[in-house]
Formats: structure tokens, C-alpha cells, sequence
């Protein structure tokens, strides 16, 4: 990284830019995340309401709003896109790079920082859910950042520049509390403690700048509770009991996973760099030895990414993505690791690659033969052609780079180019994968169901959704929908306002029958039934999955 220009880093950013940007809007929304933060920041702008959030018009507050003030910023300034709902996760990714990078420098020299950069950046895991319209891109991004205010302010000296940092790091937590709530102060509020308690320093404590670092941080994040608590008096008990308590100690969620769930998500996720994170953990605990009265950011990093794994290890509700937070400091650790290492062992370290690489290849040639139904049977061998592509492009980074660190007297010099070509291949292996998904769509997203049905929607139409709901319908026909005999995760929001669902066939018979015009989409498992009810039906829209009639 030392012999790289600020003209050529510059020209690095743009070229990372346009393919960290370029496929937002190529890909259908998936369900369920997808359909729901894409429709949830619709409804505020179509309501007015940006205090209380609503998921297809009924009260839904599993979350903070943050993002969604985001996105539905980004659909009043560019219009309601595919893009523009996932413009807050790729952004937040995207500056989540650029952030481990300025800490870098700060912490750990110029050419660590380059290195933590590329690898965070090309990491599997990091760089397809920066591509996915979910929570956790954003909270990781702002707790990230109140992390690194913390390290800055830990290591400063200068009075004012020690308290700059720290009011950086309480209002860096506060948006990530207003980004998914309590975990983002507690969270680094135990990796704190841990610290404390394993280095025997609690010097730290008197560095925090408490009373101005609180004002901050209630700032920040007492308006939108307050105003959401006097609007909705039932949020409180949701919100704080039933949303975190509950979710970490049961199994409520029907997220319960096993405790090595994490573990091959860790693996893959991490790759390429699985081998050279794994070094990188055996060795920082001994480069952090402690100096008393000494803040150790290394020692801290480590714990933190320690710590993140542990904790929803443990936790009975489990999703890959919430092993995001630890990337970042894994990253800043692993480009210190690769400044200080020789090419040779590098080049061990990205060896074992290659045969995951030629593993991926031979799955991806054979995808069609993971297919279950008739339509996967249609869809995953056109996915697999992507995967190949994808397959073939990482492969041809990983060999180019291990030959780069393999040519003798050179090997040191062209470290820092090895890299660079397997973070480049690695991101834009990631980035064919995310966007070949597209080919499925027709199994995950409700697109094509909505281009078939949007000229039977008429303006005040009454429409239902029965014994299910499609989360990306509403999204493209920007249109709610009345809950017919299913609750699922409104089922909160449908007891605060049980007028705006009907709870069984026979009710939804019932009024079905005095309307002169509705739409209904169901199961296609659920139409026999309501045939046996005399339900009077035309169909306009079938599938393998849904069957949508119209009132005949």
C-alpha cells in the first residue's frame, strides 16, 4: 500500500464505488426483508406518519426507525425504486469501508488501514448483505462508528480532541440504538466491561466524558421514543420486553438455532480471508499485552468480535447477518495482521481458496439438482450459470494473487497488488452471485405477480391477502391489504386495531359476497376451500405458489 498514490487510491474508490452501486436496482425484491423495510418507509410517506411505523397500515414496532426515515427520505427525494429501498444498506456498507480505513489510519499506519479496507470490503458475508435491504448493514455501520470514537478518544491525549471523539462515539451508539434498538448501547457496553475486567484497567471510565456524552446521546434518541410512547402507549411493554428480552431468552421469534449455528456462517462468510482471520485472532491477544493505565485497541477489537459471537451464540434467536458488527473490527485486526506478515505466509494463508473456489464452481455447475418443485427445477439451473461466472472470476483472482506472492525477490512488492486483485475478484464474485438471484425471482418476489394484476387494481378497491402475505406485493402495487385469517409477525398490530383483519373464511365469505368489486390473493392450496364456502371467484392470476380472483 505504500507505493500506491492518492491519485491512484482515489481512482480505486470510484471503480469500488460503481461496482459496489451498479446492481441496486437490477434485482427484484425478496421476500421477506426485503418487501418489508422496502414497504414499511412507503407507508410513512404515504401516510404523513413518520412516528409510528406501520407494516401494511397496522402498527408494527419490532424496530426503530431510522431506517426507515432513511428510505422513505430516498423515495420523496428519487422516487419509490427497487434501488432506492436498498440504498440505506449498501451506503451504510459502503461507508462502513471507508470508516474501518480512517481508523485504521488513526490506530494502525497507512498501509493496515489500506489492507483492512480491501478486506472488509470483499468479504462474502459483509458484501452481499450490503446488497440486501435488511437492519443490520446500518446498525453495524453506527456502532462501528462508536466503537471507532471510543478507540480515537481512548488513545488521545489532547483533552478537547479526547472529548471530540468520545461525543462522536455516544452518538455513533444512539444511532444505532434509533437503527435496531438496545442492542446497540448494550452491546458495547458489556464488550466494554469485558475489556475493563480482562485487562484489569478501568482508567477507562474516567475517559468517557459522561454528562456530555448522555446529553448526546438522549439528543439523539429520547425525541422519536418519546413521541412514539405518547402516540402509542402500548409501545413500551412491546418494544422493550417482547423485542429484546423475549428474543434473546426464547424461543418467540421461531429463530432458534443450535450454538454451532455460527460457525459455518463465519467460514464462508469471512471468505477469502477465513484462514488469515483465524492467524489473525492467535496472535492479537498476545500483540495487546496490557500496559497499565494504557487503552489497548487491539485487545478491544478483539474482544468485540469475540464477544458478538458469543452473545448471539447464545442467544435463541439466530439469522446470519447478525454476525455483522464483528467484521469491521475483524477487518482492522487483519490489516494490521497482513502489514506486519511476509508474502509467504500470506500466500499459504490464501492457498486452501482455490479448492473452495473449484468447490464452488462444480455446485454451481450442478445446481439444478438442489431443485425440490417444478418451478426451481425451471429456475436454479439459470442461477447456476451465474454462480459459474461467479465461480470463475473469484477462481481467477485467487490463482492471479497467489501468483503475484509467489514470484521470488518480488513477492513483498507485489503483496499489496495480490490483495488488491482478490478483494477486486472476491467483490465482484459476490456481486454476479447477488444479481444472478434475479433468475429466481419468480419463486421470491410478488413483481410478476403485480404486473399481472395491476389492471384489475382499481383505486379504493378493497383487497385481501388470505391465510398468508406476499411482503413484496404491497411494495409494487403500492396498496395495503386486508389480513384474512393470518397474523404471523402483525399479530400485534392486528390486536391494537383488530377492525383492520378478519379472522377467518367465514367472515371474509361473509363480506365478500356484499362487495361489488375485490381482489383476493391466496395460497394456491387455500382456493379449494373457499370454493367449498360457495365463495363466488374469477381467477386472473395463478402460479405454482399463489392464485389471485377478482369479485365475478
Amino acid at each position: 500500500m505504500k507505493n500506491i498514490s492518492s491519485k491512484q487510491v482515489w481512482w480505486l474508490v470510484i471503480a469500488v464505488a460503481v461496482i459496489w452501486f451498479a446492481n441496486l436496482e437490477y434485482r427484484k425484491l425478496i421476500k421477506p426483508d426485503e418487501g418489508r423495510y422496502a414497504e414499511i418507509p412507503r407507508e410513512m410517506v404515504a401516510s404523513g406518519d413518520w412516528v409510528t411505523p406501520r407494516l401494511n397500515d397496522l402498527k408494527y414496532f419490532e424496530k426503530p426507525p431510522l431506517q426507515y426515515w432513511a428510505t422513505a427520505t430516498a423515495y420523496t427525494v428519487f422516487g419509490e425504486h427497487q434501488w432506492t429501498s436498498r440504498l440505506w444498506a449498501a451506503l451504510t456498507g459502503f461507508a462502513g469501508i471507508l470508516l474501518v480505513w480512517f481508523a485504521g489510519l488513526r490506530l494502525f499506519g497507512r498501509e493496515a488501514a489500506g489492507y483492512a479496507a480491501m478486506l472488509l470490503g470483499s468479504s462474502m458475508l459483509y458484501a452481499l448483505m450490503a446488497h440486501i435491504n435488511t437492519l443490520d448493514m446500518g446498525v453495524t455501520f453506527f456502532m462501528t462508528l462508536g466503537i471507532a470514537g471510543l478507540l480515537l478518544g481512548q488513545a488521545e491525549i489532547d483533552t478537547k480532541k479526547q472529548r471530540n471523539w468520545m461525543l462522536l462515539a455516544w452518538a455513533g451508539l444512539a444511532l444505532a440504538v434509533l437503527s435496531k434498538g438496545l442492542m446497540g448501547i448494550i452491546l458495547p457496553g458489556a464488550a466494554l466491561f469485558l475489556y475493563m475486567v480482562l485487562q484489569r484497567d478501568i482508567s477507562v471510565l474516567k475517559r468517557m466524558h459522561w454528562l456530555s456524552g448522555l446529553a448526546v446521546f438522549l439528543m439523539i434518541t429520547a425525541p422519536w421514543f418519546y413521541l412514539v410512547m405518547k402516540a402509542n402507549p402500548e409501545f413500551f411493554q412491546f418494544f422493550f420486553i417482547h423485542e429484546h428480552f423475549e428474543r434473546f431468552a426464547t424461543k418467540v421469534h421461531d429463530r432458534y438455532q443450535p450454538w454451532y449455528f455460527f460457525i459455518p456462517i463465519l467460514l464462508l462468510g469471512m471468505l477469502p480471508w477465513t484462514v488469515l482471520m483465524f492467524d489473525t485472532l492467535l496472535c492479537s491477544w498476545k500483540r495487546g499485552a496490557r500496559v497499565a493505565g494504557v487503552f489497548s485497541p487491539t485487545r478491544f477489537l478483539l474482544i468485540w468480535a469475540v464477544f458478538i459471537y458469543l452473545f448471539f451464540s447464545l442467544s435463541s434467536s439466530k439469522l446470519p447477518s447478525y454476525l455483522l458488527p464483528m467484521f469491521p473490527a475483524l477487518a482492522l485486526l487483519m490489516g494490521k495482521q497482513v502489514a506486519e506478515m511476509k508474502a509467504r505466509k500470506l500466500f499459504w494463508q490464501i492457498a486452501p481458496v482455490t479448492l473452495v473456489a473449484l468447490l464452488w464452481l462444480v455446485l454451481a455447475a450442478n445446481a439444478g439438482k438442489f431443485a425440490d418443485t417444478p418451478l426451481q427445477i425451471e429456475l436454479y439451473p439459470k442461477y447456476g450459470a451465474w454462480l459459474m461466472a461467479a465461480s470463475l472470476v473469484w477462481l481467477a483472482g485467487v490463482i492471479a494473487a497467489l501468483v503475484l506472492l509467489r514470484r521470488q525477490d518480488m513477492s513483498e512488492l507485489h503483496k499489496p497488488a495480490a490483495l488488491l486483485v482478490l478483494a477486486l475478484s472476491s467483490l465482484l464474485a459476490a456481486q454476479l452471485g447477488t444479481s444472478g438471484y434475479n433468475t429466481i425471482a419468480k419463486e421470491r418476489s410478488a413483481y410478476y405477480i403485480a404486473e399481472a394484476i395491476r389492471p384489475y387494481v382499481k383505486p379504493g378497491e378493497p383487497l385481501y391477502s388470505v391465510a398468508d402475505y406476499e411482503q413484496t406485493l404491497p411494495f409494487y402495487l403500492k396498496r395495503t391489504f386486508t389480513l384474512v385469517a393470518y397474523q404471523d409477525e402483525m399479530e400485534f398490530g392486528i390486536k391494537q386495531e383488530p377492525q383492520r383483519w378478519m379472522p377467518d373464511f367465514a367472515s371474509f365469505a361473509k363480506v365478500w359476497q356484499t362487495q361489488a368489486t375485490a381482489l383476493a390473493i391466496m395460497p394456491a392450496s387455500i382456493y379449494p376451500q373457499l370454493k367449498q364456502l360457495d365463495v363466488a371467484m374469477k381467477i386472473i392470476y395463478q402460479d405454482a405458489q399463489f392464485i389471485v380472483v377478482e369479485k365475478p
